[in-house]
């Protein structure tokens, strides 16, 4: 590869990933011709409705406010996740997954001694929706922007009509200068040494350019197909391949979460927007038929007798074994997909093109760090598969061969088994975590959320189980607290306004 910077970048592909490479390319380098080529033959999934944090600093790093795009995205907060029925533990039935904030630092240490003491067999109080702000706000209906006067800083993620926010992406890349051309690919023409030389289009057109990026979906028409990089499917670890999708009217009270909820042979998601909810249901074709699952969303949501429209989609759930090769990067589906259980699409999306650029200038422009930056992507993908993997694996559900089968299903990687040998026998689970480089993709409170929240911990022998121990913290003081801190947050609805 020469190390003469790229004069043109063609982004093959529109939809959230490829406008928003659009965006951070354009505004890093000036001096470079980005176009991006969509195809107006070809939709975009546009489910994606829930992020994490990632999506805020995406806005923040290309100088877009929330008052410019979250109304014209009918956009809503998201303090966190709350997942229901994921467990049969007495106690443990649902639990809420929160975002990170400042305030942890008063509140984690706590979590964690007590999580501790309740593993030994002490009669504590170990679960997680006791001890984070977050969960709070969200009980009380309040959003994640507090008052000045609040020091302390809260990270949040939002919900949003991926759609909307495609096409305002496009306007914002477009304003930057980057060129939009509409086509369809039929041929990616490859050169010499293998590399991308131009892609054909559908009224047998050339597109050159000097690197390509591949946003064409599932397809992966640029990395996969032309290119012939291996696709790692996770099927042996998440056996979920379908969704069925439909919306439904909106309340009056809009919740600044989204909720997860097991079905029979899967999970619902309910994503509120400002005019409407985003519902799905993400299931495993081996167990039940499109139609079935279409049927039991129907009868979870209250619309059986609708006649409001279901979609129907195909998942393909794993990554490519590279993300760049030669000069390609796959951005979005076309480099991998994980279940969006924990909304980390846009996440993956937007670290995979920050490390790229990263990586691309160090390099002069070339691929000297294109195998550091792979392992990179891998392990955050690798890292997420695990953290997801996990709520199979833990899940107490006995009612279908579904959930039966996940909790005894033994393709486990290492990493995940190590984590669940730490939380069952290390006297300091984060400390532990970071020793052995287990806090890759999550931190160790998100694990210790997820496994507390579950109730994996041992039963309770009796009342008189280590009956002599007394937690030394004051969950009276902890709740107050966090009551305290909740003053300084508007209600969700009045933020919206």
């Amino acid at each position: 590869m020469t190390s003469e910077k790229p004069k043109k970048i063609l982004i093959v592909g529109g939809g959230t990933a490829g406008w928003m490479a659009a965006n951070l390319m354009a505004s890093r380098w000036e001096d470079i011709d980005v176009c991006l080529l969509e195809s107006t033959e070809i939709g975009i999934i546009g489910v994606g409705e829930g992020s994490t944090p990632h999506l805020k600093f995406f806005f923040d790093s290309i100088g877009v406010s929330e008052s410019e795009w979250m109304p014209r995205c009918n956009a809503t907060y998201k303090n966190g996740i709350s997942f229901a029925n994921w467990s049969s533990v007495p106690g443990h039935e649902s639990y809420f997954h929160p975002f990170p904030a400042q305030t942890d630092d008063f509140t984690v240490p706590t979590f964690f001694s007590n999580a501790k003491a309740r593993i030994q067999g002490n009669n504590v109080n170990a679960h997680p929706d006791n001890y984070f702000l977050e969960t709070y706000l969200t009980k009380k209906n309040l959003g994640p922007i507090a008052a000045e006067s609040f020091p302390f800083q809260i990270f949040y993620g939002y919900h949003f009509d991926a759609t909307l926010v495609g096409q305002f992406l496009a306007e914002k890349a477009v304003g930057r200068g980057v060129k939009r051309i509409f086509g369809t690919v039929t041929e990616v023409v490859l050169g010499a040494k293998g590399e991308i030389t131009a892609v054909r289009l559908n009224d047998d057109s050339f597109l050159e350019a000097d690197f390509f990026i591949d946003c064409s979906g599932f397809k992966s028409l640029l990395l996969q197909d032309a290119l012939k990089v291996t696709f790692n499917s996770f099927k042996e670890n998440l056996f979920n391949n379908a969704a069925v999708v439909m919306p439904s009217a909106i309340s009056e009270i809009i919740p600044p979460e989204t909720k997860s909820t097991t079905l029979s042979n899967g999970w619902a998601w309910k994503i509120p927007l400002v005019n409407r909810y985003g519902n799905g249901y993400v299931y495993s074709g081996d167990y039940i038929t499109p139609d079935q699952a279409e049927t039991e969303l129907r009868q979870h949501l209250g619309l059986l007798e609708s006649d409001v429209a279901a979609r129907h989609l195909q998942m393909k759930v794993g990554r490519a074994e590279k993300h760049w090769e030669k000069n390609c990067l796959a951005i979005g589906l076309s480099q991998g997909f994980i279940e969006p259980l924990e909304a980390t699409a846009l996440a993956l999306s937007y670290e995979t093109i920050t490390g790229f650029i990263k990586h691309y200038e160090n390099g002069f422009y070339t691929n000297k760090f294109a195998e550091i930056f792979n392992n990179e992507i891998n392990a955050k993908f690798d890292g997420v598969r695990d953290y997801i993997v996990c709520h199979y694996k833990a899940n107490q559900r006995k009612d279908t061969n579904y959930w039966k089968d996940n909790a005894v299903n033994p393709k486990v990687s290492d990493s995940l088994n190590k984590i669940l040998y730490l939380w069952r026998t290390s006297q300091n689970f984060a400390n532990d975590m970071r020793i052995h480089n287990l806090e890759g993709s999550y931190q160790a409170k998100s694990w210790a959320c997820l496994l507390a929240g579950y109730g994996v911990l041992p039963p309770l022998e009796s009342s008189a189980t280590n009956a002599g121990y007394t937690s030394p913290h004051d969950l009276d003081q902890l709740a107050d607290f966090i009551r305290r801190c909740g003053l300084n947050f508007k209600n969700h609805n009045d933020l919206l306004n």
